[in-house]
């Protein structure tokens, strides 16, 4: 059965039916109605819904909740997601998945309430201090953002390290049609290493990001990203439209995607050979299916709203094999089918 929902509160709902029981946030737009969605319906299942004093606050709830062998999640827009970058690293530095949920609003600073995919960097190079990733996916419709949800948190427990869901405003705001799971469908996995009680039948274990001897901490590093390597050869995801036979291959996600395939069936009815290449995970990145594409495209164009953050792993993705241009929008303005099919037409 399908139902009508916004983003924001499809998100919540996903969550729980994954198995979210713990949810630690503190409100701002344009993200608020995830958490008054889980507010309501934590406590009548027997979940915890906690407003926190500070995003900081939040996010080393969720780390304790995650330390102890539980699903949690937290939400947050741009500059609330700044905010718990520290806490993110810890988690990060102690091998703990959990979910962070970014619904990208305009920067940099308070900047506005609209719109906006200008924390690519911030998901994908910094979301804290140290040496360390995170999974990032990118949903680009409210059905994926429902689907995505349980993927990540799967995804995050496998690999023990934090997943972000990096949304937008627009995605955040608008209705659609989704079909939801079965509650208990997508069940939390065993956890060994969680510090959730031993019974005297095994050893403690310590949940712990501080190693003060540079050895030690130079050998969990190195170890971490051997780990990270092995994600980025199995856990990479992209949508190909239309690519096969692709001069020009717009690149976009999430809610540039959509204006971006409105651009490529435009050109297509005008017997313009484009293509649609749509990364899923951001991080990490899909450079398989750009490798591929660049072995037949004679140009690439990246769609996104911000002044030009994934371009350049495109670019490191293709290693500069041809050309890669860019369009964008910024500032909260959604970049329209018109202006991107007038781009195309000039590469074309």
């Amino acid at each position: 059965m399908k139902v009508l929902m916004k983003g924001n509160e499809a998100l919540g709902e996903a969550a729980i039916r994954a198995g979210c029981r713990h949810f630690f946030g503190y409100p701002i737009t344009p993200q608020t109605e995830l958490a008054a969605y889980i507010s309501k319906r934590m406590p009548k299942i027997g979940g915890t819904y906690l407003q926190a004093e500070s995003e900081i606050a939040a996010v080393n709830m969720v780390l304790g909740a995650s330390a102890a062998g539980v699903r949690a999640m937290t939400s947050s827009s741009s500059p609330g997601i700044s905010l718990k970058s520290e806490g993110i690293s810890y988690m990060a530095g102690s091998d703990l998945p959990a979910l962070i949920i970014n619904v990208q609003r305009g920067g940099p600073g308070l900047g506005g309430i609209q719109p906006s995919q200008a924390d690519y960097w911030q998901a994908t190079r910094a979301t804290g201090h140290g040496d360390f990733q995170v999974l990032v996916f990118a949903p680009s419709t409210v059905q994926e953002m429902v689907d995505l949800v349980s993927d990540a948190f799967d995804t995050a427990e496998r690999w023990r390290m934090p997943a972000m869901i990096l949304a937008d405003g627009m995605l955040g705001q608008m209705m659609e049609p989704v079909e939801l799971p079965e509650e208990g469908e997508h069940a939390s996995t065993e956890k060994p290493w969680a510090a959730n009680g031993h019974s005297n039948k095994r050893e403690h274990n310590i949940i712990n990001s501080l190693y003060l001897t540079p050895d030690k901490l130079e050998e969990l590093v190195i170890e971490r990203y051997k780990r990270y390597e092995q994600v980025k050869a199995t856990e990479q995801r992209a949508e190909e439209y239309l690519c096969d036979d692709a001069d020009v291959i717009i690149v976009a996600y999430g809610a540039s995607s959509r204006v971006a395939r409105s651009a490529v069936n435009k050109a297509r009815e005008k017997g313009g050979k484009v293509g649609l290449l749509r990364p899923i995970t951001l991080w990490p990145f899909p450079t398989g299916a750009l490798q591929k594409a660049a072995g037949h495209a004679k140009a690439f164009l990246t769609v996104e709203m911000s002044m030009g953050q994934m371009v350049d792993d495109v670019k490191l993705a293709i290693d500069c094999r041809v050309p890669v241009h860019f369009f964008g929008r910024t500032g909260g303005i959604i970049p329209t089918p018109g202006e991107v099919l007038a781009e195309v037409e000039k590469l074309l």
